[in-house]
């Protein structure tokens, strides 16, 4: 990965510009990472379908412990968080753990231009089926920037890098919702093990995190390079 050279360089990066490239060069390197998300993607998907049911909930209880026991998670009035579907880790005792211990747990609404809207989760009984197969609250929606006011954010991904760059389902949702939480607000996504890996492809829109859990490991902190905090 390309690392800022000349003094100037730096200096433009620290204050949190960004290079200017020839168009055709972005263009070709934006291509180059779309398609390598892509790759890596259907990797990892396939990968998932292999594990059983059992697998998932194992590691949705392992990730579930890890982050309850964060005095971030402890402390914290509002949490952001999804409701697992499919392959992904289990995140379903995850929430109902914070909800029943007083924490106020913000789920995702889907909206149709992609974006994210956010409403209170009040349960089991408060989740109904959704766009995309997914499970939404059935409570009055909170508007997009709910999230920026929650003190803890849990994120799905289907891999993380040592950089923090977090590979997606692609549609850009939780990029656009990561853009709006503060710097200081610990964002962690969870991960199956052996989903921290070498090399995400990233393109001008993703947003990193700094903050894994892993089932084997707990939460893993990463450095995100100065020039990759785009949200911070």
């Amino acid at each position: 990965m390309h690392e800022p050279g000349s003094e100037a360089e730096r200096a433009g990066v620290a204050a949190g510009q960004t290079a200017r490239q020839p168009a055709g060069q972005t263009a070709r390197q934006t291509a180059g990472a779309a398609a390598g998300k892509a790759a890596l993607r259907a990797e990892l998907l396939a990968a998932r379908e292999g594990q059983s049911a059992a697998q998932r909930t194992a590691a949705g209880r392992l990730n579930r412990d890890h982050v309850l026991s964060l005095p971030q998670a402890e402390m914290a009035g509002t949490v952001a968080a999804y409701v697992s579907v499919g392959t992904e880790p289990d995140t379903r005792g995850l929430i109902y753990a914070l909800w029943k211990r007083g924490t106020y747990v913000i789920v995702p609404v889907l909206r149709p231009d992609g974006d994210l809207d956010w409403a209170s989760y009040e349960g089991p009984e408060s989740l109904v089926p959704g766009p995309k197969g997914l499970l939404e609250p059935s409570e009055p929606v909170r508007g997009t920037d709910a999230v920026a006011r929650a003190a803890l954010v849990l994120v799905p991904a289907l891999a993380v890098d040592t950089s923090g760059n977090r590979l997606g389902r692609g549609g850009g949702s939780f990029d656009r919702a990561l853009a709006r939480v503060g710097p200081r607000v610990p964002v962690i996504a969870l991960l199956n093990d052996g989903e921290l890996i070498d090399h995400v492809p990233a393109e001008p829109h993703d947003r990193p995190v700094p903050l894994v859990a892993l089932p084997s490991r707990g939460i893993v902190s990463i450095q995100i390079p100065l020039r990759e905090v785009r949200y911070h």
